[in-house]
């Protein structure tokens, strides 16, 4: 790989610059002690990202378009409970939702986005709406990027290929003058297929997908990325 092929730097950011896990396991584990349930919050996290990923997964292939990131994360919240007999209210949901919008960042990610940024273009490229990633950016990251692009404009959810190629044509690139960076590695494999570069950040103790499509790269954080970039 010729770094000096890459124009752009496209961040994922459900995951791989917010630390979902740090941030709303502890609001699964009040909801549960709140409702009486010995459910295990670790666990309800896990089934409930599980079954968010499903959620966007079936609209892509029902063709239903893209519902928005906070409606599959309703559906899958809603799924998760009824999945283990947890009682709720309406209050409930629309409590666990705002949760979202206090989303914290990975501890290395404004550090090294601000050393990526002294030599690539940045640009965030998620299943967030809008206005979701318009908050996210200014007040959770606080970070300037050089450019926001949502799937909404698109209509459909990552990793759909129509989401990398509309990507390239925003930014008048050639996919392969692109670097995907993610650490979903569901997202890697998208971008790969649509010939971008891709840099799988291993934030979590998973597998990757048994695929032809690899990362170009594989680090633990965005310092460490910075390091192979520079």
């Amino acid at each position: 790989m010729s770094r000096l092929t890459i124009k752009a730097l496209t961040f994922d950011v459900f995951g791989t610059i917010l630390d979902l896990t740090r941030s709303l396991t502890p609001v699964f584990r009040q909801f549960l002690s709140e409702h009486s349930s010995s459910l295990d919050a670790v666990q309800a996290w896990e089934q409930f990202r599980s079954r968010q990923r499903i959620e966007q997964y079936q609209d892509n292939l029902l063709m239903l378009g893209h519902c928005g990131y906070l409606q599959a994360v309703r559906r899958a919240f809603l799924y998760t409970l009824r999945r283990n007999g947890v009682a709720f209210t309406d209050e409930d949901i629309e409590d666990f939702i705002e949760s979202w919008k206090e989303l914290k960042p990975f501890k290395d990610a404004k550090e090294g986005l601000t050393k990526l940024k002294k030599k690539y273009r940045l640009v965030v490229l998620s299943n967030g709406e809008d206005w979701f990633l318009q908050h996210l950016t200014e007040n959770q990251i606080d970070f300037e990027f050089d450019e926001v692009i949502s799937v909404q404009r698109v209509g459909v959810f990552k990793p759909h290929p129509a989401v990398y190629r509309a990507c390239a044509k925003v930014l008048s690139s050639e996919p392969s003058e692109l670097m995907m960076v993610s650490s979903n590695s569901f997202d890697v494999m998208g971008a790969r297929a649509c010939g971008f570069q891709a840099a799988w950040v291993k934030r979590y103790d998973l597998p990757y997908e048994e695929t032809v499509y690899k990362p170009t790269l594989i680090v633990k954080d965005f310092n460490e990325l910075a390091t192979e970039l520079s």
